[in-house]
């Protein structure tokens, strides 16, 4: 019977000289947890090459084959209702039924979800500006990953009964030589020069941003919301390989849910985001919303100041329990009746540039092919719209000037044996044909001060836009 193989490959402190050694395949993904500073993450994952992708299309089939089809699926689903067929067939597989539990991915879907996504799942107005030419999702069909284990110090080649033996070979060779190679770090900027044409700059001004305060307010006095998420914009012109810029920005801002992935030529995402979206662990569902937020301190002191003034923050408790309480619920569409808990509420997490107020909502289901169903029955989360969530989305749309494209989606997995994690990706980046865009926002309740909340945009974005600008503008 076919199975899972395992090849050992030299331990891996990070898998980038390996995503080098592989970008020159389709569509290279690199989900970098930058380990050494977060304890809940383990595993660094890289793929390229799908077998499949899918993706929504103006027209034609939401999905590509790029071998022959491993599945008869109706085409003329949308694309989160095939991908929840799809891996209903592949957790069906026996390879996939016996494949270990205790690795996050044995091949499966892997891929982002746009913010616009969401509406695939509820219908909801779009008067948005569309200029970015990112898909609104791009998910592979991926048959191997490497799998790096921090705990354990091992680094693997994975591969399903989808890979033949060349493509093996081929992958053992590319690894092989890419630890025999040396990458020297300060070369780098160099080898693959990036640079930025001009500083980025808002999609609105400071009055605008007022002007969109303001009426989010009046909806909330209204009786219309409780809480909105309003972000803005920043955008710049650039040149060269965004894979430096991704470089320095993992040294800049280490987080838990980095990622770097490529796509067309000239788009990439650039993530490096703090917050958990959902993780399925063996039937355990996990989800870290991330609510509060405060800046680091100039001194040991202030800083412990800053810290404990969240911790007390009455508006950001209640804003981080009303994300808590519309999770409970999204959950709960899925999850087994009365699986769902909070065993951590407004818990401090520290960060480079930002102290987080961040609690935990978890569940229990009882098939592999489930986690998807959760995760599509709970996008986009809500820490990152508003409560309730569908009108929040509405008024999103209403005064947002842009799409948000990756910003506010989701970079995820859906591995064969049931397992998946996913980020929501704020502190993200968006390159586009030259273009590069990156966005910050928070959550407006009865009780924010206006001007407060726009300096926490730039607070939560400035150490990306801070570093590439200080590095690479000229």
């Amino acid at each position: 019977m076919s199975e899972i193989k395992h090849v050992n490959l030299p331990y891996q402190a990070s898998l980038l000289s390996f995503f080098s050694a592989v970008r020159d395949l389709p569509y290279p993904a690199l989900l970098d947890s930058n380990h050494q500073h977060f304890p809940d993450t383990n595993f660094d994952i890289l793929v390229a090459n799908p077998l499949a992708r899918i993706h929504p299309a103006d027209h034609g089939q939401p999905i590509s084959w790029y071998t022959k089809p491993l599945y008869q699926l109706d085409t003329t689903l949308n694309p989160m209702t095939l991908m929840n067929a799809l891996m209903r067939l592949i957790c069906q597989e026996p390879w996939a039924k016996s494949a270990p539990k205790n690795l996050p991915f044995v091949g499966g879907l892997l891929g982002y979800y746009g913010y616009e996504s969401g509406h695939f799942v509820e219908q909801l107005p779009d008067t948005v500006e569309h200029d970015i030419q990112l898909d609104t999702l791009n998910v592979g069909l991926y048959g191997w990953a490497v799998i790096t284990c921090h705990q354990k110090k091992t680094t693997q080649l994975i591969s399903s009964p989808w890979c033949s033996h060349e493509e093996v070979a081929d992958l053992i060779n590319r690894f092989t030589s890419a630890c025999d190679d040396v990458l020297v770090k300060h070369d780098l900027n160099e080898a693959r020069p990036f640079r930025l044409e001009a500083p980025f700059t808002s999609n609105m001004t400071e009055a605008e941003y007022a002007q969109k305060f303001s009426k989010v307010q009046d909806y909330i006095r209204s009786g219309d919301c409780y809480q909105v998420n309003l972000a803005q914009r920043f955008s710049t012109r650039y040149q060269g390989d965004t894979f430096t810029a991704y470089h320095r920005l993992r040294d800049a801002c280490p987080t838990p849910f980095s990622a770097y992935m490529e796509f067309s030529s000239g788009q990439s995402i650039l993530s490096h985001s703090p917050e958990r979206f959902l993780l399925c662990d063996q039937g355990r569902v996990e989800s870290k919303p991330i609510k509060g937020t405060v800046a680091r301190g100039n001194t040991p002191e202030e800083d412990k100041a800053n810290a404990d003034w969240l911790l007390a923050s009455e508006k950001d408790r209640a804003e981080n329990l009303m994300i808590v309480d519309l999770l409970r619920n999204d959950l709960g569409r899925t999850c087994l009746t009365g699986s769902i808990k909070v065993p951590k509420l407004f818990a401090l997490e520290t960060y480079a540039n930002v102290h987080h107020l961040v609690s935990t909502v978890e569940g229990r289901i009882d098939r592999a092919d489930q986690a998807i169903q959760v995760f599509h029955q709970s996008f986009p989360g809500g820490s990152i719209t508003g409560a309730p969530k569908i009108r929040a989305m509405e008024i999103i749309d209403e005064l947002e000037p842009h799409e948000r494209s990756a910003y506010c989606g989701s970079i995820v997995y859906f591995s064969a044996n049931g397992q998946m994690d996913s980020s929501i990706t704020i502190r993200t980046l968006v390159a586009d044909h030259g273009n590069l865009h990156c966005w910050a926002g928070g959550g407006l309740v009865a009780d924010s001060k206006c001007q407060q909340e726009y300096q926490e945009t730039f607070t939560k974005v400035g150490k990306l836009t801070h570093t590439l600008e200080q590095d690479f503008l000229k």
